[in-house]
C-alpha cells in the first residue's frame, strides 16, 4: 500500500468537503493500492495533529466530527481533549508545520493541502516545498502574490498541483501544461471563469435588468454576501494571472486591466450592501441594457471574460460571436477557449461546472492522487 501523509490547511467549505471525499473514497483508493493518511488539519486559530505522525493518521470518525464542528462554526480547539490528537494554537502552529516538514519530507514524504483563502500561507508553503514536500492548492493567493513568490513555489513543478485554483475540478491547468510541453505555442486564451458573472451575463442577454439578475443570483447563493466581490472582477483577474504566469508572462496583478461592473462611487467604503442592492444596482441597468442591445445588433452577445493574448491580459465585458462556445454559454458553467498552432481555427474548449465546494474539493482530491508516484 502506498501512503501519502498529508496536512490540510483550511477546513471551511472546500476543506470540509475534501475530508468527506477522502473518507468516502477509502475503499476505492484501497483497491488502487493507495492510502491518504491525514496527519494534521489547521484552521485560522489552531492546528490539530495526530499523536503518531509517522505511523497513524487522524481517525475517520474524528475527521467527520471535525467537519460537523466546522460546519456549525466551531473551532478545532473543541477537539483538544481527544486522545488521538493534540491541538496547537495559531502563533506556534506555523513553526510546528515547518518542523514536521523537516522531519517527514524525505521519508515517508508529506503533502500540504492549502484550502484556505489566505495569503498567510505563502511563507509556509515556500519553506515546505523547499524542504522536499509536495503542495496541493485550491487557494489562489500564493500563486497571485509577487512574481518572486510564484517562482519560488514553481521551482519544483513536479511537487506542485493547483488545478482547483482556476476551474474548480475542470482540467484547465493540466490541459495547458500538456500543450506547453508538446511545444504547441499558445496564442490566445479567452475564458469565462466566474460562474456568478457567467450567470449574470447570460441572464441580461435575455432582456432582464441587471439589478433583478444580481438580486436573483444572491438569493440562489451564486454570489458572495456582498455581490460586489463578484462584480468587481478581482476573482477572475487572479485566475487570469495564474494562467498568464503558466504561459511564461512575468506579470503582477497591477499589470492586468480589470473592468468592474460598478463604479468606485458604489464601492464598499461608500455604499452599504443594502444600499447597493436597493438603490445602486438600479442605476447600472440602463448602461448594461444599451450594451446588450448594441452587441445584439452586431450579432454578438456580452460575456465577462479574461483575454490573454501576447503580453496583454485583460478582464472585463467583451462582445463575442453568438455561435461561439462562450456565446452559447448559459447558467453558471465556466468555459475556456485556447487558441494554439494546432487549435487555430477551432479552439480547444474546456467547459463545465467551475465553482462549488464539492466540485472544487473533488479537483483537489484528484491532484493529491496525482502526486502518488512521488511517494515511496
Amino acid at each position: 500500500m502506498k501512503t501519502i501523509p498529508l496536512i490540510l490547511l483550511g477546513c471551511g467549505g472546500v476543506g470540509s468537503h475534501l475530508l468527506q471525499h477522502i473518507v468516502s473514497c477509502r475503499s476505492l483508493h484501497s483497491s488502487q493500492g493507495l492510502l491518504l493518511r491525514v496527519v494534521g488539519v489547521g484552521d485560522s486559530k489552531s492546528l490539530m495533529l495526530a499523536d503518531d505522525l509517522l505511523y497513524k493518521g487522524l481517525d475517520d470518525s474524528l475527521l467527520l466530527e471535525l467537519c460537523r464542528l466546522k460546519n456549525a462554526g466551531e473551532s478545532l480547539t473543541k477537539l483538544a481533549h481527544n486522545e488521538q490528537c493534540h491541538v496547537i494554537a495559531h502563533p506556534e502552529s506555523q513553526e510546528k508545520i515547518v518542523e514536521i516538514a523537516f522531519q517527514l519530507a524525505r521519508k515517508p514524504g508529506l503533502a500540504f493541502v492549502d484550502c484556505t483563502a489566505s495569503s498567510d500561507t505563502v511563507s509556509v508553503l515556500k519553506q515546505v516545498v523547499h524542504l522536499g514536500c509536495c503542495v496541493v492548492m485550491a487557494n489562489k493567493k500564493p500563486l497571485t502574490s509577487t512574481m518572486e513568490d510564484f517562482e519560488n513555489l514553481m521551482k519544483y513543478p513536479r511537487r506542485i498541483r493547483h488545478e482547483s485554483t482556476v476551474g474548480a475540478g475542470l482540467p484547465v491547468i493540466a490541459s495547458l501544461n500538456r500543450i506547453i510541453s508538446s511545444g504547441d505555442p499558445v496564442h490566445r486564451i479567452v475564458g469565462s471563469l466566474s460562474g456568478t458573472l457567467g450567470y449574470v451575463m447570460s441572464e441580461v442577454e435575455d432582456g432582464k435588468p441587471l439589478s433583478q439578475v444580481v438580486r436573483a443570483a444572491k438569493s440562489l447563493g451564486y454570489t458572495e454576501p456582498d455581490p460586489r466581490d463578484d462584480l468587481g472582477g478581482m476573482d477572475v483577474a487572479r485566475k487570469a494571472l495564474i494562467l498568464a504566469r503558466i504561459l511564461g508572462r512575468r506579470i503582477n496583478m497591477d499589470s492586468i486591466q480589470v473592468e468592474s461592473l460598478y463604479p468606485k462611487e458604489m464601492g464598499p467604503d461608500v455604499m452599504t450592501v443594502d444600499d447597493f442592492l436597493g438603490r445602486g444596482l438600479l442605476l447600472l441597468d440602463k448602461d448594461i441594457q444599451e450594451r446588450v442591445e448594441k452587441a445584439a445588433s452586431n450579432g454578438n452577445v456580452l460575456r465577462y471574460v479574461c483575454v490573454i493574448e501576447g503580453p496583454s491580459c485583460k478582464v472585463g465585458v467583451q462582445e463575442l460571436p453568438k455561435n461561439s462556445a462562450l456565446g452559447r454559454l448559459r447558467g453558471s458553467d465556466n468555459v475556456l477557449e485556447v487558441y494554439t498552432r494546432c487549435y487555430s481555427d477551432q479552439p480547444l474548449v474546456i467547459q463545465g461546472a467551475g465553482a462549488g465546494n464539492d466540485t472544487t474539493a473533488a479537483g483537489v482530491l484528484a491532484d493529491i492522487v496525482d502526486i502518488q508516484d512521488l511517494f515511496p
